[in-house]
């Protein structure tokens, strides 16, 4: 993959999106399209996006009965994105039907089907007293992998910090998709297991994706270059 970096689109309509890509001249970059801009703006929004050249990640994080996910990700496949997701706490099941859903809808394009594993955002403390799901996140994350792996998924969404052992588990083939990642000098905001794309490259990683550290940077076409450079130096120091 010569661009693994997907650059997370929080925004609120296609309008301040629009905006954004034009003014920092990021035009055919990847993408991740999430909940908050779908869900105003529709299938349309993928549309004009793949219009201007960007792979897209469509990041909508499924979690239902089979059924109900299936039905879903066949209309989801017609969308012809790059990436896709489900909640790997749905169950085998759900992830085997996830992609039985993107066999049927799709139109020849290899739609990568992902498993969100634990988000970034959760640290043991929290899994453990209020999910009450035992175990730490490294192990609980490992275990989804490879349920995930073994139920058809193309890769899971994973911390950083997760990606060795999950490629142990689940085999080199397996993508690590990695948010979390912060460039040097970036706020943590309210993710907590997060890394440097170098640190990302060093441990593994397939894709990373990368919101605020890039969009509220007062440079985000220089911080979104940064992001390639820190990735590529750790491509070329062979700790890949």
């Amino acid at each position: 993959m010569t661009n693994p970096i997907y650059l997370a689109l929080d925004f609120p309509t296609w309008c301040e999106t629009k905006q954004f890509i034009d003014t920092y001249d990021l035009h055919g970059v990847p993408v991740k399209v999430g909940m908050e801009l779908f869900y105003r703006e529709g299938p349309k929004v993928i549309d004009k996006l793949k219009a201007n050249n960007h792979s897209i990640f469509l990041d909508l994080k499924l979690h239902d009965i089979p059924n109900t996910v299936m039905r879903a990700m066949r209309n989801i496949a017609a969308l012809d994105v790059d990436i896709v997701n489900v909640h790997a706490l749905g169950g085998s099941e759900m992830i085997k039907w996830a992609k039985e859903g993107l066999l049927l809808g799709g139109t020849g394009k290899d739609t990568k089907l992902i498993a969100v594993t634990i988000l970034t955002s959760i640290s043991d403390q929290t899994m453990n007293e209020e999910l009450r799901l035992n175990g730490s996140v490294n192990e609980i994350a490992s275990h989804l992998a490879n349920l995930s792996y073994e139920s058809g998924a193309d890769g899971v969404v994973c911390s950083v910090h997760e990606t060795k052992r999950i490629k142990q588990v689940c085999g080199p083939s397996f993508l690590t998709v990695t948010p979390g990642i912060r460039l040097n000098q970036s706020d943590k905001n309210d993710q907590r297991r997060i890394a440097t794309p170098l640190e990302a490259r060093k441990q593994g990683s397939d894709i990373l994706v990368i919101g605020r550290s890039i969009t509220k940077a007062e440079n985000p076409k220089k911080a979104y270059e940064q992001a390639l450079e820190e990735w590529n130096r750790g491509y070329e120091s062979g700790n890949c």
